[in-house]
């Protein structure tokens, strides 16, 4: 039985890999598969590490990665559904959302597993030790990673490193453990990533930089928690990776922001981890578009949902004026975008569009905020070459690790505890992003000119409740009045009586308060475990205390 588990594990992956069609990620499967028949080459180990890149990322990037990641952070008004009820954080341990990004990070985890575990003993004597090692740096990479997306959003969660042997021994109940141990146990997998990934690669698997990058990524989260006596050495250890990725590995930001969002740049100069994602059938593609879209004027189908989703009114706060990002975060009343829907000349935005044949018939109406998202919304099949299809899959990838994020890690880092710097190699890296959006450069860093950087930088790539997460360790009470001050539930609506504006103008709508704040507590912080989780494994019940793991 326990063999019997593990091949299944293993012939999963491979049969994923069967339905590739592009990239590093076109590797055929050899013969009938078992864990003792597979690994008999570099060929098919670099198979089974090449699925851990897109589909099991899937249920937790598809709904819960940018509900949890944008709508809670204030970036994204949405407010529909179980979905939006992480804008309002109403959600409760039975929301469909939590439960897929719970079950989608352990999938992930389980499959890396399955490589860490199964790999090593079936590929002894077979291939060189190092193509193992740096397929057990793969893998311990993605383990890693979604380990510290786990961390990050539910805190103290159980550390699984052998998914088979838990199921063989029926072993099912294990405890949460602690978020130190949880830290511990990410440094240890992306300190061997650093140690055995090669500084490069075919594109778009992970290097020896990408783990450098998410091991900075760690420390300097684990830095702002400054009443650990370690803060400062963490901030060191932050500095130092964080440095060495920028000045060793060549990678270069990309000239202009908006070129990082094309199907055509997937694995770019800037790029240290992405989801490779592709078109073709659903689970392979990236579904954001799909979820975004304003309407099918955009997507050429009618996958396209996204007609009441905008950015809040309080990021729109934070995007300095003539700020060049702005377009490619998201469409405003003028913006213009020749890539889209191509065969009538490109995409205008308006506020309100009708049939050009029939003025009261409105096609794209007004959102809340009187913006749409754009980015990860790319157009139509025709205007990709194809690489748009439904089943909600695009062929865009989704990045978790670029080079800008790693160069405000450095200046996060050289700031540590401090209420402000003028390090000169600090403002270096921090006004290299500010440069490209085509603002005006800064002489000091505060911890909140990085954090309003990082807000706008990376803004709708569901990364900035992380962002949060290391301000609430800095500083809790300014962290909650952060988000209990922000104008994140201010709307739009359209201004009555006569000489009102045309509804294509801003000037026509006028601003809406809402009838009650919305109120954000400190046990908000860290996300509930789903119910159904609980009832499997009472042990993970929020009355049960977290323990220290156990390392061999």
């Amino acid at each position: 039985m326990k063999n019997k588990l593990k091949y299944i594990l293993s012939f999963a992956i491979v049969i994923l890999l069967s339905a590739c069609n592009e990239d590093f990620l076109n590797i055929e499967p050899q013969d009938r598969l078992t864990a003792d028949n597979f690994y008999r080459n570099e060929t098919e180990i670099k198979a089974s590490t090449a699925a851990l890149y897109g589909f099991p990322w899937f249920d937790f990037n598809d709904k819960f990665f940018w509900c949890a990641g944008d709508l809670m952070s204030g970036d994204m008004y949405h407010t529909w559904d179980q979905e939006g009820q992480y804008f309002y954080f109403s959600f409760t341990e039975g929301n469909a959302h939590l439960n897929a990004g719970w079950n989608g990070l352990f999938r992930v985890v389980s499959y890396a597993n399955s490589i860490i575990n199964d790999m090593p003993r079936s590929a002894a004597g077979k291939v060189p030790e190092s193509v193992i090692n740096k397929a057990l740096g793969e893998a311990r990479f993605i383990r890693g990673t979604a380990y510290y997306l786990l961390s990050e959003f539910w805190g103290e969660v159980p550390i699984v490193e052998n998914s088979t042997e838990l199921v063989t021994s029926n072993n099912l109940f294990l405890p949460k453990n602690t978020r130190s141990s949880i830290y511990e146990f990410i440094r240890r997998d992306l300190t061997f990533a650093v140690e055995n990934l090669p500084t490069a690669d075919e594109p778009g698997r992970v290097t020896k930089w990408s783990a450098a990058g998410m091991l900075a990524k760690l420390y300097v989260t684990m830095g702002q928690n400054l009443q650990d006596p370690k803060s400062a050495d963490y901030f060191g250890e932050a500095k130092k990776y964080a440095g060495d990725v920028i000045a060793n590995s060549g990678l270069t930001l990309m000239p202009s922001y908006a070129d990082l969002f094309k199907i055509q740049n997937n694995n770019n100069s800037e790029s240290l981890f992405a989801f490779q994602w592709m078109e073709g059938s659903y689970a392979l593609g990236n579904s954001r578009q799909a979820n975004w879209a304003r309407s099918s004027l955009i997507t050429g189908n009618s996958e396209a949902w996204g007609g009441g989703k905008c950015v809040s009114y309080d990021f729109v706060q934070d995007v300095e004026k003539n700020d060049k990002r702005q377009p490619a975060i998201y469409m405003k009343p003028g913006d213009f975008y020749p890539e889209i829907n191509q065969k009538d000349g490109g995409y205008r935005y308006n506020i309100v569009t009708t049939d050009p044949t029939d003025p009261n018939i409105v096609v794209e109406g007004s959102t809340p905020v009187l913006n749409s998202l754009k980015k990860y919304v790319v157009g139509s099949a025709n205007d990709t070459g194809g690489k748009v299809t439904t089943g909600q899959a695009t062929a865009l990838n989704q990045y978790i690790l670029r080079l800008a994020d790693v160069y405000l890690i450095y200046a996060e880092a050289v700031l540590g505890a401090a209420s402000s710097t003028s390090d000169a190699t600090a403002l270096q890296y921090f006004n290299a992003v500010r440069q490209r959006a085509g603002l005006p450069a800064k002489s000091s860093l505060t911890f909140m000119d990085i954090f309003k950087e990082r807000r706008v930088e990376f803004g709708l790539e569901s990364i900035s409740w992380f962002d949060v997460k290391r301000y609430y360790y800095r500083d809790p009470a300014a962290t909650m009045s952060y988000l209990n001050a922000q104008e994140r539930a201010h709307t739009y609506q359209r201004m009555q009586g006569n000489n009102v504006p045309d509804q294509n103008t801003p000037e026509g709508y006028e601003l809406l308060l809402p009838n009650s704040p919305i109120v954000i507590n400190e046990a908000q912080m860290f996300l509930p475990i789903p119910a159904a989780e609980v009832v499997s494994n009472p042990m993970l019940a929020k009355s049960e205390p977290a323990v220290e793991y156990k390392f061999q």
